[in-house]
């Protein structure tokens, strides 16, 4: 008589081991499932939204989509630091780990007396100086092409005024005043804090020049899509320039702080086709060139009681 030892599938045991084994790779299954699904979902409603506005967007991640040549470099070296800052600090967390587990004093009593290994000491000094060079040349690039301003098709000239912006277009002889709207008087799909009664206009594809300055304190002209950000300080002239790939409406806010005021100054760039650029400066001409702009003491003090009124909202 013979007894044949071998694995019997048949048995409850083996079946209830088979039968949770297939749940458990089922549920992962599903899991990584949806987990795919959803960061598709959201990815494609990221870049969908991001590409059609120039504005934040409730749980954005990451920088807002670019509209320049500029911005995209500059999207472009945020995510290759990342890359670089994500390798060094799981190399460190692997040291620390590798450290606690063979340095311990139960896996290791007695502790070594090691003062000095000259190879360490080359790899920690040259691999840093290698990382910093390896980020240097893109940074610099980065800023020249920043900093060079090419021929400009467009020149607009920003001053930084208590709470709100002027716009002048010199080669068309026309300057305008740029207010925050207020609540009240929003329309619906106007973002709050963003909205202004009259846009810089620019035509699409071409060179923009940007001079900004200060008429009271020190004010910062910030567009996120378009990478640039540069002060208005009073008696000095700064310039940038931006190149608008996409028409659409960009917002953007003044980043120095300048009073009370300071969170109601927004701006607002309006990028348009040619023909419709043509269009708006032949109507702009007619509606500002043919008055003298508000007296600034009178727009300020009526932007300094927009202001309060928003101040004391806040608090309510």
């Amino acid at each position: 008589m013979f007894l044949v030892v071998g694995d019997n599938k048949n048995t409850p045991a083996a079946r209830s081991s088979s039968e949770g084994a297939h749940k458990t790779m089922l549920v992962l299954k599903r899991l990584l499932a949806f987990v795919v699904t959803a960061v598709t979902v959201l990815g494609g409603a990221g870049a969908a939204l991001a590409a059609t506005t120039g504005e934040p967007r409730p749980w954005e991640l990451g920088l807002q989509h670019p509209a320049t040549p500029v911005m995209a470099d500059i999207v472009w070296f945020h995510d290759f630091l990342l890359w670089i800052i994500g390798a060094i600090a799981l190399l460190v967390l692997a040291l620390l780990v590798i450290v606690m587990v063979r340095f311990n004093a139960r896996a290791n009593p007695v502790p070594s007396r090691t003062t000095h290994n000259t190879m360490i000491e080359v790899i920690w000094t040259v691999v840093p100086v290698l990382i910093l060079v390896t980020i240097a040349v893109p940074s610099f690039r980065l800023l020249f092409y920043e900093l060079k301003v090419p021929k400009p098709d467009v020149t607009v000239k920003a001053t930084g005024k208590q709470w709100f912006w002027t716009y002048a277009y010199p080669s068309d002889k026309f300057e305008f005043n740029s207010l925050i709207v207020q609540d009240k008087d929003l329309k619906p799909g106007q973002p709050r804090l963003l909205t202004v009664d009259n846009e810089m206009v620019v035509p699409v594809n071409k060179v923009v020049e940007v001079e900004t300055t200060g008429a009271d304190v020190i004010h910062s002209f910030a567009v996120p899509s378009f990478g640039i950000k540069i002060d208005a300080i009073p008696g000095r002239l700064n310039k940038t320039w931006f190149k608008a790939e996409r028409v659409g409406t960009y917002y953007g806010q003044c980043s120095e702080l300048c009073g009370r005021g300071h969170a109601f100054m927004p701006i607002v760039v309006h990028v348009v086709s040619d023909k419709d650029y043509l269009a708006w400066v032949a109507q702009a001409k007619k509606k500002y060139a043919s008055t003298e702009p508000a007296p600034a003491a009178a727009v300020a003090a009526a932007k300094d009681t927009h202001a309060t009124k928003l101040a004391a909202a806040d608090v309510k």
